[in-house]
């Protein structure tokens, strides 16, 4: 007997999956039985534990990896759990396929490791193992629950390392859009490193690496699924454009509901990922075949990041200028 289906507010735009597109999009994923290549993953979802498929994947084939780890605290992923472990064995954890990794990038290749403040120093120690750590990056996730006792949390860590010193960084293409509160004027009454637009002055400046300019995904954005640590299409757009050119192959092995693999696709880039969770991988699935349609990035618009909240006319229209 089928559950009545839960009444959702109007502007809900939260991605679902009915049962007749479930069974549909389930017939797209792949499993590696077997020493895979390059093409036959190529723009596939690898539905599978990652244990089982690391090392029939192909060597030095990932130009951007891209790794969301499970974080070291209770949490529920659909049918799958994480229990939060001792932080010592939490690290050997990472190590023990994160290690095997390593050979399936090309020497120019650059990796994003996701952590927060508790797991952050355990994956520190072990990129600086394999990869030259070349900058920590702090994101401000705004959502999350205040504490009585504590500071509430609401930021979380991603290592930036390369494999060697040769590498991408394309800097002129994730330049941020800021608000400038006290716009200064040449001689002339000109504006002096800044635009006008009507009441507001803008300037484009270079990225750094603390981003408060995110919005994590909530309900009446489309790109919202049910997956409970969805990163934003936005953050991932700002690693895929600085790290990586058209073309390129993305990996990511804790794939969840897709938004690695939909921003690659939407940034023509080529992609794969790892998820262990069919309905996610689904659901990562529907979102690809919805972005052959739909290629815009909240906040991100015309080339150029704007910080939240600064472009919510713009979003309405269309989609972005590549």
């Amino acid at each position: 007997m089928n559950k009545p289906s839960k009444k959702t507010a109007p502007n809900n735009r939260t991605i679902n999956i009915s049962e007749k597109e479930r069974k549909v999009l389930s017939n797209k994923l792949i499993q590696i039985k077997d020493k895979i290549s390059v093409k036959e993953i190529r723009n596939r979802i690898i539905n599978q534990d990652l244990c089982e498929a690391i090392d029939l994947l192909p060597d030095k084939f990932i130009s951007l990896l891209f790794i969301d780890p499970p974080y070291n605290l209770n949490k529920k992923f659909n049918s799958n759990f994480f229990k939060e472990i001792d932080i010592k064995e939490y690290e050997i954890w990472f190590d023990s396929w994160f290690s095997k990794l390593i050979p399936k990038l090309k020497e120019i290749a650059s990796v994003y490791i996701c952590g927060d403040w508790k797991s952050s120093p355990s994956l520190f120690n072990v990129a600086e193992k394999y990869l030259v750590v070349r900058n920590r990056i702090t994101w401000e996730r705004e959502k999350g629950r205040g504490a009585k006792s504590n500071w509430k949390n609401c930021s979380e860590d991603i290592w930036y390392c390369t494999k060697s010193n040769k590498f991408t960084f394309n800097v002129e293409d994730v330049k941020i859009k800021r608000k400038v509160l006290a716009p200064y004027k040449d001689k002339k009454g000109l504006p002096k490193d800044w635009e006008s637009m009507g009441a507001n002055a803008f300037r484009i400046t270079y990225p750094s690496n603390l981003w408060t300019d995110i919005t994590i995904p909530f309900w009446s954005m489309p790109e919202n699924t049910d997956h409970p640590t969805q990163k934003p299409e936005k953050l991932l757009a700002k690693i895929i454009l600085a790290s990586s050119n058209k073309g390129d192959f993305i990996f990511d092995p804790f794939l969840g509901s897709g938004t690695t693999a939909v921003v690659a696709k939407k940034l023509e880039r080529n992609y794969s990922g790892i998820e262990i969770d069919k309905e996610f991988c689904c659901i990562a699935q529907k979102r690809l075949e919805l972005a052959e349609n739909d290629n815009s990035i909240q906040g991100y618009y015309n080339n150029v990041f704007w910080e939240r909240n600064s472009l919510s006319e713009m979003n309405k229209k269309g989609k972005n200028t590549k």
